[in-house]
């Protein structure tokens, strides 16, 4: 489990972004697969949710995780669902004491919030559809209508697919830049010929930071390239495996 600095300083919340380490399964999952989605072991994953909050010192009923449909759309969590009830959304907060949101990836950027005044914590699931389409400001403006102040609120991005591993085609940077010229700074040219590679860490720390917020953080390591320590949808591509786990982050305020 990482911690960051930013979230750490911050008294009755508790927070972790999780690595594959620490778990019960095997194979493309091992070890540490919190993907309610995944092809893997439906027991295994629960008991894998479970390990994982109970780093956070909360019982794994506590978790709550989305459908996540790569959207910009966020809900206000009031107390813990079941996991085949999950809404389809992509950011959520809360004011409930002891109740872990979490956000699942592999390659995707997972985004955690707090306002340890205002009690309010909140957690994103930020691809580059998503991140484009304002996943970051809607889950910041969900946290608002609780009671959160922008400028008291921390944001930390974790673990993501970072730019020397994102290569992405000219139709991809289009998108981008047909959004706002200037998005054309988060774009590097690849060593392939008419390729691009994609700061996606980098976009969405971005627009975070356009906020107005107390602090935004993130960390730096790239879970395409750190086969050891996390899951990547891309590298299980590249390599041609039939799936691959997901890793959870998450944040809670304390019980």
């Amino acid at each position: 489990m990482i911690e960051a600095a930013e979230l750490a300083r911050l008294s009755g919340v508790r927070h972790g972004f999780f690595t594959r380490d620490g778990g019960v399964s095997q194979g493309l999952y091992a070890s540490l697969n919190c993907g309610l989605g995944s092809g893997d072991d439906a027991e295994a994953v629960r008991e894998n949710r479970a390990r994982a909050m109970g780093r956070l010192g909360l019982g794994g009923d506590r978790l709550v995780t989305l459908h996540q449909v790569h959207s910009a759309d966020t809900l206000v969590v009031e107390r813990p669902f079941a996991p085949d009830a999950r809404p389809k959304a992509d950011g959520m907060a809360t004011r409930v004491n002891g109740i872990a949101l979490g956000a699942l990836a592999a390659d995707c950027a997972p985004i955690l919030f707090a306002d340890a005044g205002a009690r309010v914590v909140g957690a994103a699931h930020a691809g580059w559809r998503g991140a484009l389409s304002g996943i970051a400001e809607a889950t910041v403006a969900t946290m608002v209508s609780l009671g959160a102040r922008m400028d008291t609120i921390v944001a930390v991005v974790g673990p993501c697919i970072r730019q020397r591993s994102y290569q992405v085609g000219p139709e991809f940077r289009a998108v981008f830049v047909a959004a706002a010229t200037d998005n054309d700074h988060w774009f590097a040219p690849s060593r392939q010929l008419g390729f691009w590679q994609f700061d996606l860490a980098g976009y969405v720390v971005d627009r975070l930071g356009r906020l107005g917020l107390a602090r935004v953080g993130v960390l730096d390591h790239d879970t395409c390239a750190d086969e050891a320590r996390f899951f990547s949808y891309r590298r299980a591509c590249l390599k041609g495996e039939k799936d691959y786990g997901r890793l959870v982050s998450a944040i809670a305020l304390e019980p």
